[in-house]
């Protein structure tokens, strides 16, 4: 196996979600950080092997990919010992996929939607916002309804994706149990994995808990 490195930051979502592959594959891997506050990510050398200047990046013996969704896909189906986390049967994997375009579609611009104006300083969020991710969390519900997992009996990349995006959302509207409760159950049964404290728990979550908490604002 060529030697494997991670660019990114604890504070992101996406990278989150490959140090949640990683950790679940058992992989050997360097992990960079990469200071976006001082620019890095906008540094020749960086650039050079994300032109698109973002996080994250996996470096694999002098191969370069950037986008976690298909950071994911890539080391499952080159570094797995089976395929339970990306399946190869194509009905499988569509809903995997299907999953996958939810998370990049819909829940990353909900979540956005919510942060950037804290991130901007402004102290009001629009009730609409909040809504939107109430929707999103029924939606989730509904994927539970039948399985564990989001796409089914076992456990995939899906799950990691979307557990890394909500682990920042709930921070600010946490998913109510009575209201959801298979989703709810979800949230734990994946915190229980061997792994996840050291892929996205609350060491990782850190600065975005602590920046989260300096944080007041009102629902209007």
């Amino acid at each position: 196996m060529g030697k494997l490195t991670l660019y990114g930051v604890d504070g992101s979502p996406p990278v989150r979600s490959v140090l949640l592959t990683l950790n679940a594959l058992g992989l050997d891997f360097e992990y960079k950080i990469v200071n976006l506050m001082a620019g890095e990510h906008l540094k020749p050398e960086y650039l050079k092997i994300n032109p698109l200047h973002t996080v994250p990046t996996l470096a694999d013996d002098g191969f370069h990919i950037n986008d976690s969704h298909a950071i994911n896909a890539y080391l499952v189906s080159k570094y797995g010992k089976d395929d339970s986390l990306y399946p190869k049967d194509l009905q499988q994997r569509a809903i995997v996929d299907q999953r996958l375009h939810y998370d990049s579609n819909v829940l990353v611009g909900t979540g956005r939607a919510l942060t950037t104006p804290l991130r901007e300083g402004k102290t009001e969020i629009p009730k609409a916002r909040f809504d939107a991710l109430e929707e999103a969390y029924r939606t989730l519900n509904l994927f539970l309804e039948s399985n564990d997992f989001l796409a089914g009996d076992n456990l995939t990349i899906a799950d990691f994706h979307i557990i890394a995006g909500l682990s920042t959302t709930m921070l600010i509207h946490d998913v109510d149990a009575t209201k959801f409760p298979k989703l709810a159950r979800w949230v734990q049964r994946i915190r229980q994995l061997p792994y996840y404290e050291e892929a996205n728990g609350s060491q990782r979550m850190s600065t975005i808990v602590d920046f989260i908490k300096s944080k007041k604002f009102t629902i209007v």
